[in-house]
């Protein structure tokens, strides 16, 4: 059985010279990637566990380090390198909470039942959270609030769908 992987962030440079690293985290917020450990690195299309040995905040950035690099030259093949967790190291959500990672690929369909597309990205605006969903039969794309209650009616992660007060002329 092979694992669910989530990418959590990316290595994005060396940080000193004792081996730590630059990483960029997709997590929110951006300190919570520190939480995890064991992370895993993307490496020739494998995920290899990785266990942190410190990291804090730096910055607008983060910075880690981990166990069996000491040095900054072996950070350097890493750099680009994704960073994930596995499913199984994500805190239950409550009701009406998700994670993006669970929304990525659902059907959004509104309340006469017509499909609107598939979510393809989230996008954080401020104010609230809004679906990118690609509509690949009329080739186009919709932005659509992520409002619980208000535009989204209902989740439903068994059947793959989002059900929206959203019309396809929106």
């Amino acid at each position: 059985m092979s694992e669910e992987f989530i990418p959590v962030g990316k290595i994005s440079g060396i940080f000193g010279v004792k081996g730590w690293m630059k990483v960029f985290s997709f997590t929110e917020p951006r300190r919570n990637i520190l939480a995890y450990s064991p992370l895993y690195i993307s490496r020739k299309g494998e995920w290899v566990e990785a266990k942190i040995s410190g990291g804090r905040a730096q910055g607008k950035g983060i910075v880690i380090g981990l166990v069996d690099i000491t040095d900054p030259d072996q950070v350097l093949p890493l750099i680009g390198s994704e960073l994930a967790i596995t499913k199984k190291q994500l805190k239950p959500t409550a009701k009406d909470e998700f994670y993006w990672s669970e929304l990525i690929g659902l059907e959004v369909i509104n309340l006469r039942n017509e499909v609107l597309g598939q979510v393809k990205e989230i996008l954080a605006t401020g104010a609230h959270d809004v679906l990118l969903v690609q509509d690949k039969e009329h080739d186009v794309e919709r932005l659509i609030p992520f409002v619980m209650g208000e535009i989204v009616e209902q989740v439903n992660l068994d059947d793959n769908v989002i059900r929206v007060n959203w019309e396809l002329d929106y």
